[in-house]
């Protein structure tokens, strides 16, 4: 097995004569997928009734200016569901998953991921509660981490449809 130095952490996916593989994540992309689901259900805002019985589409008043149709009010359960799959993860998994992110977001690129690892492992030896609270405040952490795998030509299609 060739060895790439530039790449120490995926040298193993790696053969003699051939291109490089795709990822195998530590994380089971099912799970990944499911963070992913979970953390979209999180940022999901739900339309509000402002006017007790009126019309979302109707609340906008012109001497009061526009008002925000959306709700900030978060389900306390779905953030529960979300907090408690990374709190499940090991270590080197939740590292993972903080990595996704990054490289999701544009801190690091997918030829940096070394380096992102390395850096979220670096986050998550210091007490998994920063790690945790770092990925439950990314904003739109779901479309950040769908970014991050297919920076990687992973994907989350057909993992848990319904039909």
């Amino acid at each position: 097995m060739a060895v790439n130095a530039l790449e120490p952490l995926t040298a193993a996916l790696v053969k003699p004569g051939d291109e490089e593989t795709p990822m195998d994540p530590l994380t089971p992309l099912d799970t990944l997928c499911r963070i992913i689901l979970r953390a979209r259900e999180y940022e999901a805002q739900t339309a509000s009734d402002y006017d007790r019985g009126e019309d979302a589409d109707n609340v906008d008043d012109e001497q009061e200016g526009t008002l925000s149709v959306l709700e900030d009010e978060i389900n306390d359960s779905v953030e529960e569901e979300l907090r408690a799959a990374f709190e499940d993860l090991g270590e080197d998994q939740l590292a993972e998953v903080v990595a996704f992110s990054w490289v999701g977001q544009g801190t690091y690129e997918a030829s940096d991921w070394d380096e992102a690892m390395s850096e979220a492992q670096d986050l998550v030896s210091d007490g998994t509660d920063g790690a945790i609270d770092e990925l439950m405040e990314q904003p739109m952490l779901a479309s950040v981490l769908e970014s991050g795998l297919a920076a990687f030509d992973l994907s989350c299609g057909g993992i848990g449809d319904l039909s």
